[in-house]
């Protein structure tokens, strides 16, 4: 007899099918892991031709391998004819030899395009057919790179120490003591608060913000590189959760005095310093400054010549967590106003401010994420962003005027969308999918709408291959009233009088989601492999992970596997439900975090899953990192009850099917400590795991490693599971 709570899954289930045509097989021919995964030798060979596209102005140029030539005109009209701007061989007889890189085009209504040559940088005017601007690039191995808006002035580092050179061709120096333990111009933070650079130039290029981290003080891990004789050590500075973490400060250098200052911020220590945003005129630095607790997040000026402390614009506290992920963004037409993105509310959402600090506006609100920021669209003073307003597993464009806050949906309403916006803001290159419509490219009217193809519609670039039945759906989480997506992929050739093995691939972490409304409910190529092999494939986004809202994601926090395995599990008794998933051979695979929740579900529910795989997994979060460890779990010392239980150590006893875990020797994201300590525990134990280590690797496989990996993870479902 099925419970209340099994009708309710499988009524929720039902109504979203019913709303959702599932994705059919076209053809007969079978795919190869070669065929599917990016590092394999014929996956670019079944992928149809992509536009390529940039944008001069308004202007949509699309860049060839051969030649740039217009699409759209900065009207908005659809170019018809030919319309070549220049080509490879235009440039080559211009210079001794140019490979033709990405292309940009330094002004909005000029005839010159910048495109990356073999040596360094060429700016081409086609009217001219002339080279009117060239730098080298600088030699040796470069880790950062940053080129300067209006000057062109080249910033970068090199042995951790940062150098510019100018558009005249002069080399500065900005420091000098640089090394592994003292870092300048690089990402700091270990990637967290949205930072992935440490260079930041000025609106008019001259001058320069950068970080400088200090992590003498933070204890290595001892990895090793074993491409030598004997194999010669690689450390990795990894400041774990409640240990000493790194200090940063940031430094403004003046190319025009060679002289450097530094933002007067107090001791950096315990202190994260994010999302460096300058003022249109230069004078004033902001930043967001968070004390490690993470619970207060501060928005403050500083003077850009004296490094000085204007004052904090904007305060934020939350007892779980602040996290801001975005800089402010001043109105083009307004040099005294600023957008601030903030989940104050709940929902990521766009608030407008003055520069005194005082709120003006909440621009948009409700129920649901702003997911990107495009930019603004001037003639209409409007924000020209991405949200999932319509479903939480859609992303659209929309608009919102500044000052009557009315919002307009740009696109059809369907699907998953990523678009560049045009100079102006005037108009949208849109790529976007739905379950049963592969990549389209539009180009869209921010100001009214009006959508034109940019190329013909392109058909799946699998129409030769039996691809699966794959089906979008969503049933309760484990509290009985929140919704929670799913992607179901059924062997090819189903038969639903069989009963297949079942893989319940995993993420459930923050700041990732697995399922959305794009081609083919955005299933992974390994998905599809699976069921070729007579496998069902079975995703959902269980509560803590992203784009649902702070509560949806926080309630997580301070014990992080706890909800997200309940959901799970809501997952699996739906499952149980489908007469055709044999629930004796269920099995579970993730990567990261869900590597975690691969070992946690195989050891915490170990008469359920029968197989598992886990990818790099986390095993003690007193073994993970600072920042993001302590967001979600606090310090070991302020949290040990909830590490004690999240930690997957004293579960290694409860291990009964198979397990393979799978790292990168050299991951220094999760540590080698998190699998070889439950490897000792499992020893320990007498429980028998199994594991395989890819000399070289990161956190994640790259190259042709990417198939080994997948073929392997296959073989061991084949073997166990199936």
């Amino acid at each position: 007899m099925k419970t209340m709570a099994n009708k309710k899954l499988i009524a929720a289930g039902l109504l979203f099918l019913l709303a959702h045509l599932p994705i059919m097989a076209q053809g007969t021919k079978q795919f190869t892991l070669d065929d599917l995964m990016w590092g394999g030798s014929n996956y670019w060979n079944i992928q149809p031709r992509s536009v390529f596209t940039t944008w001069w102005g308004d202007r949509l140029v699309e860049t060839k391998v051969e030649e740039l030539s217009l699409l759209f005109d900065n009207k908005g009209k659809k170019v018809e004819k030919n319309a070549t701007l220049c080509s490879l061989a235009d440039i080559n007889a211009a210079l001794d030899t140019a490979a033709f890189g990405k292309a940009a085009f330094p002004a909005a209504n000029g005839t010159v395009v910048r495109v990356r040559a073999d040596k360094g940088t060429v700016d081409y005017d086609w009217t001219k057919k002339q080279i009117v601007f060239s730098m080298l690039r600088p030699e040796g191995n470069l880790q950062a790179t940053k080129t300067a808006p209006v000057t062109s002035a080249l910033a970068y580092v090199k042995d951790y120490n940062i150098y510019i050179r100018t558009r005249e061709g002069k080399d500065l120096t900005v420091t000098t003591d640089g090394t592994r333990e003292l870092q300048y111009g690089l990402s700091v933070h270990r990637n967290e608060f949205g930072i992935n650079e440490g260079l930041f130039w000025s609106p008019k290029g001259n001058l320069l913000a950068f970080y400088r981290m200090d992590q003498s003080m933070v204890t290595d891990f001892p990895l090793i590189d074993i491409f030598h004789r004997v194999a010669q050590l690689a450390p990795e500075k990894y400041p774990m959760a409640g240990m000493t973490s790194h200090k940063v400060t940031v430094g403004i250098f003046n190319p025009a005095t060679g002289q450097t200052v530094y933002l007067k911020a107090g001791d950096p220590t315990d202190r994260y310093f994010t999302n460096i945003a300058w003022s249109p005129d230069e004078s004033t630095v902001y930043m967001f400054e968070l004390p490690r607790t993470q619970d207060k997040a501060e928005l403050v000026a500083y003077d850009a010549a004296t490094g000085e402390r204007k004052g904090v614009l904007y305060t934020e506290t939350n007892a779980r967590y602040v996290e801001p992920m975005n800089p402010i963004v001043f109105l083009p037409w307004d040099a005294s106003k600023f957008v601030m993105q903030s989940r104050r509310d709940g929902y990521n959402h766009f608030y407008l401010f003055d520069t005194t600090g005082k709120q003006l506006a909440q621009l948009t609100k409700g129920a649901f994420e702003v997911i990107d920021f495009l930019g603004f669209n001037e003639q209409t003073k409007s924000i020209v962003y991405l949200a999932n307003e319509q479903s939480p597993v859609r992303h659209n464009l929309y608009t919102v005027n500044v000052a009557t806050g009315k919002r307009q949906l740009l696109d059809n309403g369907e699907g998953v969308h990523r678009a560049s916006l045009s100079a102006g803001g005037r108009f949208l290159c849109d790529r976007w999918s739905k379950p049963d419509t592969y990549r389209q490219v539009d180009f869209i009217n921010t100001s009214n709408g009006k959508k034109q193809a940019v190329q013909e519609r392109i058909a799946t670039p699998w129409a030769d291959f039996n691809v699966p039945e794959i089906t979008g759906g969503s049933i309760k989480a484990a509290d009985g009233t929140t919704d929670l997506y799913y992607r179901l992929v059924k062997p090819v050739g189903f038969d639903p009088a069989k009963k297949y093995p079942t893989v319940v691939y995993v993420y459930g972490g923050p700041h990732a989601n697995n399922v959305e409304e794009s081609w083919n409910f955005a299933a992974r190529p390994w998905e599809i492999y699976m069921a070729q092999r007579g496998y069902v494939l079975f995703v959902i986004d269980n509560r803590g992970s992203q784009y649902r809202g702070f509560d949806f994601e926080s309630c997580t926090h301070r014990h992080l596997g706890d909800i997200e395995m309940q959901d799970q599990m809501q997952g699996v008794e739906f499952l149980k439900t489908l007469p055709y998933v044999d629930a004796d051979r269920l099995g579970v695979h993730g990567w990261s975090f869900g590597g975690y929740m691969t070992t946690n579900l195989m050891c915490s529910y170990p008469d359920v899953f029968k197989v598992g795989v886990a990818g790099g997994p986390v095993i003690d979060w007193k073994y993970y990192e600072v920042m993001y460890g302590e967001r979600y779990m606090d310090t070991p010392q302020e949290n040990p009850e909830g590490y004690e239980s999240s930690s997957l150590l004293p579960k290694a006893k409860n291990l009964k099917g198979r397990l393979q875990i799978i790292v990168g020797l050299n991951d220094g994201t999760c540590v080698l400590q998190h699998s070889l300590a439950f490897l000792r525990a499992c020893e320990d134990a007498g429980t028998q795991p199994d594991y395989f280590v890819y000399p070289g690797q990161e956190h994640n496989m790259m190259g042709r490693d990417m198939v080994h990996l997948h073929e392997r993870i296959t073989r061991y479902f084949d073997d166990y599971l199936k």
